[in-house]
């Protein structure tokens, strides 16, 4: 296992272990299904975009590990994510608070199911899209030293910013498959932050990355075909 990949994975198990941590705490116990579900989900589609990075694009893999505040990132990415991630900071609590310690919510196990399978989809197209795109970096930036140009195949035939519309299933299915209305709410503000970036993203590629103009008038819908 070369080192890249063994930082990445470690970074990606301490991630989940804090989650679990945040989780288990704010609920007052460990019994609860949808938490455990949510972390052993997570933990294998970790293990299998990793992987799959480190065989395919060791490059953005890289790219990948690297902070979420760079040089080059656009100021007001930086302004975005910093409200996006302060926004997340409280999310995971409060669904704890919310589904298991006090019950606010009362989410039929259906929905929690429907949630799970959500998660997975969601999972599923972003390992398409970083298979498809050598450019997905953490930060909105147009990366010159690598050569960056306009990526056309798999999702991004249907949408112009694919991981982002698999981003608008991944929170609401998280929020579901740990019993949580108020989750469902906050993820609502999260999205929100997130269609923004789009939009900002896209002006951005448009003025700054030679052939995306020519692309966009092919591909006209950012998150939604048919939509938007």
């Amino acid at each position: 296992m070369n080192s890249m990949l063994t930082k990445a994975l470690l970074a990606g198990f301490g991630e989940m272990v804090a989650f679990a941590a945040i989780l288990f705490l704010t609920a007052g116990t460990i019994d609860w299904p949808g938490a455990w579900a949510f972390i052993v989900i997570m933990l294998v589609f970790i293990v299998i975009i990793t992987t799959m990075l480190a065989r395919h694009d060791p490059e953005l893999l890289k790219e990948r590990v690297r902070l979420p505040v760079q040089s080059g990132q656009k100021a007001w990415d930086k302004l975005l994510m910093g409200a996006f991630t302060l926004i997340f900071i409280a999310w995971l609590p409060l669904m704890g608070f919310d589904a298991m310690r006090y019950h606010w919510s009362h989410v039929p196990a259906w929905l929690q199911c429907i949630g799970a399978i959500g998660l997975i989809v969601s999972f599923c197209f972003c390992y398409l899209v970083f298979r498809e795109n050598a450019y997905l970096v953490m930060v909105v930036k147009i990366q010159k030293e690598r050569g960056q140009h306009v990526v056309t195949t798999g999702p991004y035939r249907f949408v112009r910013h694919p991981l982002y519309a698999s981003v608008l299933i991944f929170f609401p299915s998280i929020a579901l498959l740990l019993g949580s209305w108020w989750g469902l709410v906050w993820a609502a503000l999260m999205m929100a932050l997130l269609v923004e970036r789009t939009r900002l993203e896209d002006v951005t590629l448009m003025n700054e990355l030679e052939g995306y103009p020519d692309y966009a008038a092919r591909v006209r819908f950012r998150l939604v075909p048919g939509v938007w």
